[in-house]
């Protein structure tokens, strides 16, 4: 990597592509540069500086080429042919296996129809399209045909006419019936022009049009001439009206929208032609370097564009591009005339862009999985933290005292973002020290991976992640807990801010890694902190409960350690005890006890009643409990 660093350093500051390859010569990525030697060192940085997926990236590379060009326009086309010719595994590709079909009019027949093809050819017959798939196709066939009588059956023209009665379409209204031998080929070609003219979105031009021709018909008194024009400029109207008519202003105009989600990211582009909107592309874009969604949408256009016969007047973006200068002068190129790039940033065009981005959210959460969203998550949460696998197993640490006493600390387990409660661990820490929480958490882990060492049941299965309630120095006293019995597993704790909401988590060198870019990994690691912290309190509050009935009972005379256990399990709460009356007592103790108990407790309760704090006390089993694991 060193070489390479050095090869870089070497690069002249003008315009190139460079290639990255591995160690068999096949190109893992195709970039283009305004400045080689800029661009190339980025990728030779220190491995934190750069994102996971970059990294991925660079531990395959063993080299490198570049190709110089006069300027970044040049670039620009190298770029777009080279990843077009390799494929490359780290660029963008377009993961829609319905493909972008066509629809064709062949030329030079007397009858020709409407029919869907996967791939535009030269061969001199006119393509519309291509389409957001073939359902798409289909249905705007059906609609063209339905609104100008065109037939949709098998049969061939001329060949067939003449040959069969017309078929039940004819009879139902939708079909002129070429069959019958009274259509011309050229009143049959008039109806193809008037349809490719609704193709291209000129439905008012072709209304206007139709609308001439009937008022012309019935001047000349051919009435039923002008009832079926009537009717074809009615189904051109309702058909122009099916669309969203924006403004005349939106002609010849693609609206792309964008959106990153959890597990996959998503483009729409929306297609505006004579002021309607007539189609819609999506596409779930696959592996990019760039998190950047300047540079995903970028990489997405120059691909996109690069396929298509037909390109519009504008192209509305969700956000500036680095190199939109140059994408315009391209798109220009190819489309044989001037392509605005337009970042809208208010207004109904700042409106489309977020129609469009719905459009490409919608398709993201429907294609998406919950379990590939909580592996997108683990997978983001490995890069950040520099982890070698996914942190399927997550274990959380809390402790929990009151002024120093009853200290006791928990273990809350997620797999793969779920808790697995049948693994929670409780522990009673047994060297108390006031208010010292980091003696506490090296003694609590310290315990319990003592027992992952010795394989004990219950313990043996190692975490991924360790993640400690506090900061650095609470993970510094997790490690050196770890490092006392030779073992090694990450660690990082858990910061919160001024709303109680983990808001990073940090490494014993004090190394802070921020969630809240990522707002569903923010969620998580809070769920994960508040379920540990919950499970910590509880434990605590049930052995302060029976720290305090202890202390009170203790004092009683006559009551020893085998009566005292005998009335907590009598009457579970210190309430109930107070209440209960010196024969319901004696059936736990003798009399002169029971007398004892009723009257020491009416005076510690004063006049008999119950403390705020005492009466929610409760005693409970305190050992194995069927959901939070064994008390360790």
């Amino acid at each position: 990597m060193t070489d390479l660093k050095q090869k870089a350093l070497s690069l002249p500051l003008v315009p190139g592509v460079y290639i990255m390859m591995d160690e068999a010569g096949a190109v893992l990525y195709v970039g283009k540069a305004k400045a080689l030697k800029n661009r190339v060192c980025q990728y030779f940085q220190d491995m934190g500086a750069i994102n996971s997926k970059t990294a991925t990236m660079m531990s395959l590379v063993a080299d490198f080429d570049v190709i110089v060009a006069d300027s970044e326009f040049e670039a620009l086309m190298l770029e777009s042919s080279l990843i077009k010719h390799h494929k490359p595994r780290f660029n963008i590709k377009l993961k829609d296996d319905k493909g972008y079909p066509f629809i064709r009019l062949p030329s030079g027949e007397d009858y020709p129809r409407f029919a869907i093809v996967g791939k535009w050819k030269e061969d001199g017959a006119r393509y519309f399209g291509p389409y957001g798939g073939r359902f798409t196709a289909r249905n705007v066939i059906a609609a063209v045909s339905g609104a100008f009588k065109l037939p949709v059956c098998g049969r061939k023209f001329p060949r067939d006419i003449g040959r069969e009665r017309p078929c039940l379409q004819h009879h139902m209204g939708r079909c002129m019936a070429p069959c019958r031998g009274d259509v011309t080929p050229s009143e049959y070609q008039e109806c193809i022009r008037q349809a490719v003219g609704v193709l291209e979105g000129k439905y008012l031009d072709m209304a206007s049009e139709i609308t001439r021709d009937m008022e012309a018909a019935s001047e000349a008194m051919m009435f039923e001439k002008a009832a079926a024009l009537r009717d074809r400029r009615a189904a051109i109207v309702g058909l122009g009206q099916k669309q969203k008519v924006v403004s005349t202003s939106m002609a010849d105009t693609d609206v792309v929208g964008y959106f990153a989600g959890e597990a996959k990211t998503c483009v729409a582009v929306l297609h505006f032609i004579g002021g309607a909107l007539l189609d819609r592309d999506t596409a779930v874009l696959g592996q990019a370097l760039s998190d950047d969604p300047a540079d995903m949408v970028a990489d997405y256009v120059k691909q996109f564009y690069y396929t298509r016969i037909s390109y519009p007047r504008h192209v509305l973006l969700p956000c500036a591009l680095e190199d939109q200068e140059a994408v315009a002068q391209w798109l220009s190129k190819l489309a044989g005339h001037p392509v605005g790039l337009i970042t809208p940033r208010r207004g109904d065009r700042k409106k489309l862009v977020d129609m469009a981005a719905s459009n490409a959210r919608e398709l993201a959460v429907s294609l998406t999985t919950k379990e590939e969203r909580i592996s997108a998550l683990l997978t983001a949460l490995q890069g950040m933290l520099s982890l070698d696998a996914p942190p399927r197993r997550i274990e959380a640490f809390d402790i929990s005292h009151t002024g120093g006493g009853d200290t006791v600390g928990a273990m809350a387990v997620f797999r793969d973002g779920e808790p697995l409660k049948g693994a929670y661990r409780r522990f009673a820490v047994k060297t108390q020290r006031e208010a010292d929480d980091y003696h506490a958490m090296g003694e609590v882990v310290g315990r319990r991976f003592r027992r992952y060492r010795e394989g004990e049941r219950g313990f043996s299965e190692g975490p991924d992640l360790l993640l400690i309630d506090g900061g650095a120095a609470h993970a510094a006293t997790a490690e050196n807990a770890l490092r006392e019995l030779e073992l090694s597993f990450p660690v990082y704790g858990m910061v919160k801010d001024s709303r109680h909401r983990t808001r990073a988590l940090v490494a014993s060198d004090g190394r802070e890694v921020g969630l809240t870019g990522i707002p569903a990994l923010f969620a998580l690691i809070g769920r994960i902190q508040e379920e540990a912290h919950r499970f910590a309190i509880s434990f605590h509050h049930e052995r302060h409960g029976k720290s305090t009935l202890t202390s009170r009972l203790d004092a009683i005379p006559g009551v020893g350690k085998a009566r005292r256990e005998a009335l907590l399990r009598s009457f579970k709460t210190m309430k109930a005890m107070s209440q209960a009356s010196v024969e319901e007592l004696s059936q736990v103790v003798p009399a002169n006890v029971a007398s004892a108990v009723r009257e020491a407790l009416q005076k510690q309760n004063g006049s008999g009643g119950n403390s705020p704090d005492e009466s929610k006390d409760h005693w409970g089993h305190c050992g194995p409990r069927k959901v939070g694991g064994p008390h360790a």
